[in-house]
């Protein structure tokens, strides 16, 4: 059952929570970039390396999760992505445009209940539809020369690393923290746990 529609206006601790989520996953990403440059096991088969791509997911349905505000995960996924560029990424500026489609597609699975349901389902499909963006641009942008079942393969894994890691992940994270009464002052720390 759907939840009642949730208030779009954003409160002062709205932003600074998904604030902080951008700038702690933001460092996260300066490392994940790192140890994503040293995997270097996926020779007969590069599209297996998008296994590792959920963790740069993770804000895009975290942020909506416990805020629930539309435009959170955009927020948090790019502010994130921006972070990770002023530390260094190796893939430069471009990492703020995949920020900005991975924040879009977290927010899809919200977006497509109106964001009444902050569920289970609703965070998976954010996942998916993240990893998918995700696998989209590396098509576009880094694999054009691979053959199309390839580029399918990296897309299917990419939005499947992102369904378990950030969709999956993400709530059982929320459910965790929700439990400390870290959440509270959100509508995700008070309500009973749903799948």
């Amino acid at each position: 059952m759907a939840q009642p529609a949730t208030p779009t206006r954003w409160r002062t601790v709205d932003i600074v929570v998904t604030a902080v989520i951008a700038v702690a996953f933001g460092a996260v990403f300066a490392g994940w970039n790192a140890l994503w440059e040293s995997f270097a096991g996926f020779a007969t088969f590069p599209p297996a390396k998008a296994m590792l791509v959920g963790v740069w997911l993770i804000p895009a349905v975290l942020a909506p999760l416990i805020v629930r505000k539309p435009g959170a995960g955009v927020f948090a996924e790019t502010v994130a992505a921006v972070i990770s560029t002023f530390l260094g990424s190796p893939w430069g500026t471009i990492t703020i445009l995949y920020g900005l489609a991975q924040g879009v597609g977290g927010e899809a699975g919200f977006a497509a209940t109106s964001y009444r349901s902050f569920r289970l389902p609703a965070a998976l499909a954010g996942g998916a539809v993240a990893g998918a963006a995700a696998g989209l641009i590396d098509i576009a942008v880094y694999y054009t020369d691979w053959s199309l079942g390839w580029q399918l393969a990296q897309v299917v894994i990419a939005a499947a690393s992102g369904l378990v890691v950030a969709g999956l992940g993400s709530w059982v994270l929320v459910r965790a923290l929700a439990q400390t009464g870290a959440l509270d002052p959100f509508p995700s720390g008070r309500e009973r746990v749903e799948v």
